[in-house]
């Protein structure tokens, strides 16, 4: 077995790139090494046109194996289902830098696998799957105008990092994927904390110089290995059919083109393409609908390119760094949480805010490694009625799945830390209209949403696109460019980028680049960044006036506090089986979520809800204090006296002499259980046992001093302590049972606890028939040595 390998020292572990030894029928196949993930990459391209195919059939496909991070796949079936937005990200980052690098009019079934076989948990497979479909595609016999490369780079402690660790992009403030050939870009997508331009200029320069070392492998590999191309036809426009497309429309294409609305332009140019249609039927009868498409939108194209590069005019009727007429405006909806609608032109995005326990974060599996977990989610839906057409409704598309991602990013860096903002957080982006750039109005309106909801945002993000029309001599040197402020759609479709641009006022948060070009210079690049920069500042300027700051939470939105307890006693908080925890929210009608550091955030939708669960658990862990007085009822009663609880899980005994202030022949003749008494705390002693005396709480409330502490120190004279002198209740009866009361407890008792005790002290082998066992009574030393 004959197998071709290349290295390209990238980073901190080179990309290995080895062919010949697996999937040989495919048509290019190779397996890419980035430390000890590996990835397998095949490239297909069918040798027939299908019958009436009008578009360039190219699909990518990747797909993350659980055995690659040897774990099973969870689910009833124990394998992988549908793919995961991780999967579907990275298939839309390797098509689309590989999808202008195929000849115009190559209209074959192409088909790009990707399978992770093994995941390290270091080092990120996308970067390595994109690589390997440019080789695949290189290798192969595919007409196919490549190399390019794919490396990621960070900045962490302010230096630029290329493809860095999960570890390494945990402390990154710039999270940029970078696609290019030798000398231009391709393709860019990413996220950034707010990274100044210069900065983040600075970033792509250093990505184009590795990307250049991708591709120098790849060529070497091509050279060893690579098959020679294959023979094709393309499916473009005949000259005989332009000429009659531009007899019949090309002195009025641009009046339809320029009309100011897009239901206008559309009934305008539709006109035209019946008017062409039929012309070219007339000349042709066995012409397709395909060919005629293809006519009259060269014929567009043309009109659409030459208006704009010499005269500087677009299709409606703006100069070309001009913005649509901006429209903000927020909490236009009752109920929800928070809401926000915001407008450029004909592109309309609504976006509502909700707010929820911060375990309603969104979790998912992580294969090939980094987070697993999200607090803050932005779901994008475009509805056929946004372009004024009627088709399938419901369900996912990998287009929002990714306009949603490009808008969740770039908002995500001034999503507040939930120690601030203890709330899993979601935004939900309704397209209402659209002509253009629908993502990002969703930033906008998003950002506005999440503002009129009370969350602090560290400042506000707006979004702008910035277009490119070129012009290339014979030989493909570029001889002229415009840069567009805020495209259309027709300005997408016929022209050659599509560059979106997020930020705050201090710097940048979120990009994408695509491309319809084999490449452009970074200079335009450069330009097109500065370009970004003012427009978005316009926009963000109708967003402030729109809500200047964060607004009060709403009343419908869940109310959080957060406590702080000892994190070895959260088993006690929860309960066994969960019965502390769920007794306090069935009581409360409260949720409670308790992080590992021992934080509990309490949600609420009521203020009174929220105020009950935070008193019941800071009365949980709360410690009595001598001297506090306290409510709660008789749990027990006894002969010596009865238990209070005191606080949830804490009791206190109230001794029979501190039930009221004059003599109690019985504990039920004051008390008895379920009854609910305030007494005050006049000890706790070193096992934690809490004394309690209604008496005292009495004598408290009529304002006079209590004299329990000096209860406790007795007086030598009559007798030891509380209770007397001998021993431990021996024979006088201290202050309160000797003296005054020596007939009581004390003298005239004295065999009973006096004299009989008080020589003997602590033995107590002879308990008397009217004294409380003496068991109970020491278990929990209610009296002083």
């Amino acid at each position: 077995m004959s197998t071709n390998t290349v290295t390209a020292n990238v980073g901190q572990n080179p990309i290995v790139i080895e062919t010949g030894k697996l999937a040989k029928l495919a048509d290019g196949a190779v397996t890419v090494r980035c430390g000890d993930t590996v990835v397998l990459v095949t490239a297909v391209s069918q040798t027939k046109v299908r019958a009436g195919q009008t578009w360039f059939p190219m699909s990518v496909e990747y797909k993350e194996r659980a055995a690659a991070a040897g774990v099973f796949p969870g689910g009833y079936f124990k394998r992988e289902g549908r793919p995961t937005e991780k999967e579907i990200l990275t298939c839309r980052m390797t098509d689309r830098p590989l999808r202008p690098l195929f000849p115009k009019g190559y209209l074959y079934d192409t088909q790009i696998v990707a399978l992770l076989f093994a995941a390290d948990g270091v080092n990120d497979a996308d970067i390595v799957a994109m690589n390997g479909a440019s080789a695949a595609l290189a290798i192969s016999d595919i007409p196919f105008e490549g190399p390019i490369g794919a490396v990621r780079v960070g900045r962490v402690d302010g230096e630029l990092v290329v493809n860095p660790t999960f570890e390494e992009r945990a402390e990154s403030d710039l999270d940029l994927v970078y696609v290019g050939n030798k000398t231009d870009v391709v393709m860019i997508e990413g996220a950034a904390d707010e990274i100044p331009e210069a900065d983040f200029i600075a970033a792509l320069r250093f990505a184009q110089g590795h990307v250049t070392t991708l591709v120098e492998a790849q060529e070497e590999l091509v050279a060893q290995c690579g098959k020679e191309k294959r023979e094709y036809t393309v499916t473009v426009a005949k000259e005989e059919h332009l000429e009659i497309g531009y007899r019949v429309a090309g002195d009025r294409i641009e009046d339809a083109i320029y009309k100011p609305s897009k239901v206008e332009r559309a009934k305008a140019v539709g006109a035209l393409r019946d008017e062409v249609e039929a012309a070219l039927k007339e000349a042709d009868p066995e012409i397709s609908d395909f060919a005629i498409e293809q006519a009259f939108e060269h014929i567009q194209k043309k009109a659409f390119r030459i208006s704009i590069l010499e005269k500087g005019i677009r299709a409606d009727g703006r100069k070309v760094g001009e913005l649509r007429a901006l429209t903000a405006e927020a909490g236009i909806l009752p109920r929800v949480h928070g809401s926000a609608l915001f407008a450029r032109g004909e592109t309309q995005a609504l976006a509502t805010t909700t707010l929820a326990p911060a375990d309603e974060k969104q979790y998912f599996d992580n294969y090939a490694g980094g987070e697993d977990s999200k607090q803050f989610i932005l779901h994008y839906s475009f509805p056929p009625f946004s372009v004024g057409e009627s088709g399938r409704f419901g369900g996912l598309n990998r287009r929002e799945i990714g306009h949603g991602a490009l808008s969740e990013r770039s908002i995500q860096a001034v999503i507040p830390d939930v120690e601030e903002f203890p709330y899993a957080i979601r935004v939900t982006s309704e397209v209402l209209e659209s002509n253009g750039s629908s993502s990002m109005a969703t930033v906008c309106s998003g950002t506005m949403s999440l503002l009129q909801a009370g969350v602090p945002l560290k400042r506000p993000v707006s979004g702008i696109s910035v277009g490119l029309v070129t012009d290339f001599d014979e030989e493909g040197n570029l001889k002229d460019h415009k840069l567009l402020m805020d495209i259309i759609g027709s300005e997408d479709f016929y022209g050659d980028m599509d560059w979106k641009l997020c930020g705050t006022s201090e710097g940048i948060t979120g990009f994408q680049l695509d491309l319809k070009l084999r490449g452009i210079s970074l200079d335009i690049f450069e330009n097109a960044v500065h370009l970004a920069k003012e427009g978005r500042t316009k926009v963000q300027e109708a967003m402030t006036a729109a809500i200047p700051e964060v607004g009060q939470l709403s009343e419908h939105a869940p109310r959080i506090e957060s406590v702080k307890i000892d994190p070895e006693r959260i088993g006690e908080l929860i309960g066994p089986g969960g019965k502390h925890i769920k007794g306090i929210q069935a009581e409360s009608g409260a949720e409670i979520n308790i992080e590992d550091d021992g934080t509990v955030h309490i949600y609420a939708s009521k203020a009174e809800s929220l105020e009950c669960a935070k008193k019941m658990i800071e009365d949980m862990f709360a410690e009595v204090e001598v001297g506090a007085t306290y409510t709660g009822k008789i749990v027990n009663t006894m002969a010596f006296g009865a238990f209070m609880e005191v606080l949830p899980g804490k009791d206190g005994l109230i001794h029979i002499s501190e039930l009221a202030e004059g003599r109690v022949e019985q504990t039920e003749d004051v008390v008895k259980t379920g009854d609910e008494v305030t007494a005050k705390c006049i000890g706790v002693d070193e096992k934690g046992r809490v004394k309690m005396s209604m008496r005292a709480a009495i004598r408290e409330a009529r304002g006079e001093s209590d004299d329990s502490d000096d209860r406790d120190e007795g007086d030598g004279q009559q007798g030891g302590g509380r209770r007397g002198g001998g021993g431990r209740r021996g024979g006088g009866g201290g202050r309160d049972r000797g003296g005054s009361r020596g007939g009581d407890r004390g003298g005239d008792r004295g065999g009973d606890r006096g004299g009989d005790r008080g020589g003997r002290g602590r033995d107590r082998d002879k308990p008397k028939d009217d004294v409380p066992p003496p068991e109970k009574e020491e278990s929990f030393s209610l009296t002083d040595d």
